[in-house]
């Protein structure tokens, strides 16, 4: 580890100055062992710490070391004597990434994952982020070390996986890239030979997977994919629904991706009827929710059996009126015929 990345140098020097003023004297050596560098990174950290300080720069205002043979200790802090400390909402949110990562074996080195939990979890004490708990189903935990063994063995592999957007399972082959957590969802990067083009696959729909003999050939076009907008950027060709959710269907603002969730008051009216619901609000959420096809968004708005309810756009509405009555009628003309009284219809 060399941590001479700006994204974890800039930390570390704002940890150093108070982690040293409480260690006056300290071995070099010791510093580094405690930072996880070498001790030429460490000289390095030292000679820049030297050039900041408060605006003036004079005497007093800029950092200063001194050193005694293979020892260090801090003569001046330039007001960089408190360690960085976490909020509780903070603590919370690295808590919820980390045991998400801890759960998914041979995503990351999990005996890193595991120490960097324990600190966190003393760092907030008793805040009450030591309650929080993220689960990862067993087969989601048996489906990403598959994966792992192929992408360590260079393996293709087949999956069997359901797309929400068709409704559909099929089997595919699979060249797999990398592994990744995103938005706290696993997914498998891969060149889908089915496709002819590069795919993530959630882990949480792959429900078979298994390593192949034949080696993985992704072709040279094959890139990674650019996530830093997440998983289902919007689009031009998207379309966006508002839905009110009732509080048992919340699960829907967790497993797609909203742009917005509003809270509902247990006094609000319902929206769209001007009724009010009194107690029956509390916990019902309405939420904007991108959408690429709209026969997706009909499907899981009937299948969630008056979870939830379509307010915009109006058509889509109406067409999920219409197919619920159509299933209703059909129900109710089953029915009939079962007693003997829908002869004939």
């Amino acid at each position: 580890m060399t941590g001479s990345g700006l994204t974890e140098r800039l930390p570390r020097l704002l940890s150093l100055v108070p982690y040293l003023l409480a260690r006056p004297g300290i071995p070099l050596a010791d510093v580094a062992a405690d930072f996880g560098i070498g001790e030429r990174q460490l000289r390095r950290d030292l000679e820049l710490l030297w050039m900041c300080g408060l605006p003036g720069y004079g005497p007093g205002d800029l950092v200063d070391l001194s050193f005694a043979g293979d020892t260090v200790t801090v003569t001046e802090d330039a007001g960089m004597r408190r360690p960085l400390r976490l909020t509780t909402a903070e603590g919370t949110a690295l808590l919820v990434a980390l045991r998400t990562l801890g759960d998914l074996p041979g995503m990351v080195d999990t005996n890193a994952v595991l120490r960097a939990t324990a600190k966190i979890e003393r760092a907030v004490g008793d805040a009450g982020a030591g309650g929080v708990a993220v689960e990862v189903s067993r087969q989601e935990q048996a489906t990403t070390a598959v994966i792992r063994q192929g992408l360590e063995t260079g393996r293709a592999l087949t999956i069997r996986y359901y797309t929400a957007g068709r409704d559909d399972v099929t089997r595919r082959t699979v060249d797999p890239m990398r592994l990744l957590l995103v938005e706290g969802h696993g997914y498998l990067e891969a060149w889908c030979r089915r496709a002819g083009a590069v795919r993530l696959f959630r882990l949480d729909r792959v429900d078979d997977v298994a390593v192949l003999d034949e080696p993985a050939a992704a072709p040279p076009e094959a890139e990674p994919t650019d996530l830093s907008a997440g998983v289902f950027p919007a689009r031009p060709e998207h379309g966006s629904a508002v839905l009110l959710l009732e509080p048992w269907a919340r699960w829907v603002a967790e497993y797609y991706p909203v742009e917005q969730v509003v809270e509902l008051p247990a006094e609000q009216a319902d929206p769209g009827t001007g009724h009010d619901h009194g107690t029956r609000g509390d916990g019902r959420a309405r939420v904007l929710l991108r959408y690429a096809d709209p026969a997706w968004l009909v499907r899981l708005v009937l299948g969630l059996g008056g979870g939830a309810r379509i307010l915009e756009p109006a058509e889509l509405a109406a067409e999920v009126a219409r197919r619920a009555a159509q299933a209703l009628a059909r129900a109710d003309g089953n029915g009939r015929d079962g007693n003997g009284t829908g002869a004939g219809r």
